[in-house]
């Protein structure tokens, strides 16, 4: 496949922020009038086309599983049927916006749309300007509310960005991303998304024993007709519930990827995932700036010695000239008891100057064996020190509280299990 050359994009327009992009889902049983609407939609950065669908009976189902921001419903097939669907659509989701399409733009057909519970109505053909101004206007009648609207009225939360970042190679960045990843992913009310950014060297689809049939780089070749259905088989789906976006295969083609390239793809994402994991490079490159930028956390992950902690200080004199950059940054010292010198949690805080957030016990021998084995700790070494340090991590950012204990199993006087 020959690389395309990327289209100009204005660097101020090509970043939009989660709260910006709108999932949409659209039915209509006709190819002829649904799939015009669909590549118009498509040519909007801000639109998120989660699901389509070419039956109205259908179509509730859809909804329950996709959990749109808007409902775009063609009425032409079957004006009866439509307006049943939006009466539904309205009654089991509250404040769900609905937006009624028909060639019939007459007063009578407007007003039956309304009244069964559509919020705008176009008549078709769509014209891209009049549709703007109606999701627009659709994103103002939510009252700004993020996230993704559930039956009765509910949202889901928006989606968490978390950039991982070593003060030198070997720290345990990836084995951290990977198996933070994949204790988020257990939780069933998530749906978690790894990105390795590591372009030249990563290997988060080694650590998890994956062979990808796209990268990266496929995406970035793709960009300018990126949707749903492409994006989500670019990841590949780990056994834990985790999806992965590996790095390039071919060296040539991290020149493919640009920062603008995953802009895009980070707004889309958090569009469907609710926490995404970033593996980092060391080298401080245009794509790790930009998603550290679009980040809600920025893990610096350092060990107790003296060049890892001299790197620190560094790396967060460089990130504190963006006051929003330096708020992220939270220092995570990976390895606890492993090293021989005299640097302590008390000593390294003061040389860095700023507080230790998290502290992961040193725990080589499950680690490695987890490693080796190309899975992650909770399916190795379930209970081991690092596991269990790294899934209460997990909970505390996404701010769950502390792990509850296992419950010790009670055994009779005379039990011999």
């Amino acid at each position: 496949m020959e690389p395309s050359a990327p289209a100009f994009v204005d660097p101020a327009t090509w970043w939009f922020p989660m709260k910006d992009v709108q999932r949409i889902a659209i039915v209509d049983p006709s190819d002829a009038t649904r799939e015009p609407l669909r590549n118009l939609l498509l040519g909007v950065e801000s639109v998120w086309l989660e699901a389509e669908c070419s039956r109205y009976e259908f179509f509730i189902d859809v909804a329950r599983q996709s959990t749109p921001d808007i409902v775009v419903v063609s009425l032409d097939a079957d004006h009866a049927k439509a307006l049943q669907l939006i009466q539904q659509l309205t009654l089991e989701y509250a404040g769900l916006p609905i937006l009624a399409v028909s060639a019939r733009g007459d007063g009578q057909s407007i007003l039956q749309a309304l009244r069964a519970g559509a919020k705008e109505f176009l008549t078709a053909p769509v014209v891209l300007e009049e549709l703007l101004t109606a999701l627009g206007r659709l994103r103002n009648a939510r009252g700004g509310t993020d996230g993704q609207l559930m039956p009765n009225g509910t949202t889901r939360a928006e989606s968490m960005v978390i950039s991982i970042i070593g003060s030198r190679g070997g720290v345990g960045c990836t084995s951290l991303a990977v198996n933070l990843g994949c204790n988020l992913a257990q939780d069933p009310a998530n749906s978690v998304a790894l990105v390795d950014l590591d372009l030249a060297l990563g290997d988060a689809d080694v650590a998890l024993d994956l062979i990808p049939d796209y990268t990266l780089a496929d995406v970035a070749l793709n960009i300018d007709r990126l949707d749903m259905t492409f994006l989500r088989r670019s990841l590949c789906k780990h056994g834990s519930g985790l999806s992965v976006l590996p790095h390039p295969v071919q060296m040539e083609d991290i020149a493919l990827i640009h920062e603008e390239h995953l802009g895009r793809v980070i707004g889309l994402l958090r569009a469907s995932y609710t926490q995404l994991v970033f593996d980092l490079s060391k080298r401080f490159t245009p794509t790790d700036l930009t998603a550290m930028r679009a980040s809600d956390a920025i893990l610096l992950v350092a060990q107790l010695e003296l060049t890892s902690l001299r790197n620190v200080v560094r790396m967060l004199h460089t990130l504190g000239q963006e006051e929003e950059l330096s708020e992220k940054v939270k220092v995570i010292i990976n390895r606890v008891g492993s090293e021989d010198g005299d640097i302590t949690l008390k000593k390294a805080e003061e040389t860095i100057g700023k507080p230790i957030y998290w502290q992961i016990p040193n725990d080589y021998k499950a680690m490695l064996g987890a490693r080796n084995a190309g899975v992650p700790l909770l399916t190795f070494a379930p209970k081991s020190k690092a596991q269990l340090s790294i899934q209460q991590l997990g909970h505390t950012l996404t701010g769950r509280g502390p792990v509850e204990p296992a419950k010790k199993e009670r055994r009779g006087f005379f039990s011999f299990r």
